[in-house]
């Protein structure tokens, strides 16, 4: 079982952070790969994406959550077999995304591509366009545009 850990700045508070990582269904926006994300209950959720060329599905379920501080879920089936990420605020209008993967490569390309550290940098990718998706869509408090009136 391998770990990756990164972390993100983003120029948005902790809280507004956090309550985009809670919009499951908006993953295939910025995770590479996740085809989509369906809410099976409260605390579940089915996954459907294409991983080294492949469709492969499972299921995943919160198992520690404090708003705007942490989210913790497991895996069943596939690769990915635990996550937790925290946020952190470093001013009023920035925040610290932190998010650690617990990966157990299900065959031998995927060790390959594990050792070669191609997990670790999709992860790091992914949070980037989270960081590029987040601070896209907020405004700090007093600083409207033009374009917020207008639908998107």
């Amino acid at each position: 079982m391998s770990t990756i850990e990164k972390s993100i700045e983003v120029n948005v508070p902790e809280y507004t952070a956090y309550a985009q990582w809670m919009n499951f269904e908006e993953f295939p926006q910025f995770m590479e790969g996740v085809k989509e994300v369906t809410r099976l209950g409260a605390k579940r959720f089915h996954w459907k994406a294409e991983i080294a060329g492949q469709d492969t599905e499972w299921d995943t379920e919160i198992t520690e959550q404090a708003a705007d501080q942490r989210l913790a879920w497991t895996s069943r089936g596939g690769g990915i077999k635990g996550w937790v990420v925290t946020f952190h605020q470093l001013s009023n209008a920035r925040s610290k995304v932190m998010l650690q993967v617990e990966y157990d490569p299900p065959g031998v390309a995927e060790h390959v591509g594990d050792a070669l550290g191609v997990l670790s940098s999709r992860v790091q990718g992914d949070l980037e366009r989270f960081k590029k998706l987040i601070e896209k869509r907020w405004h700090p408090p007093g600083r409207e545009t033009i374009f917020d009136n207008f639908p998107m």
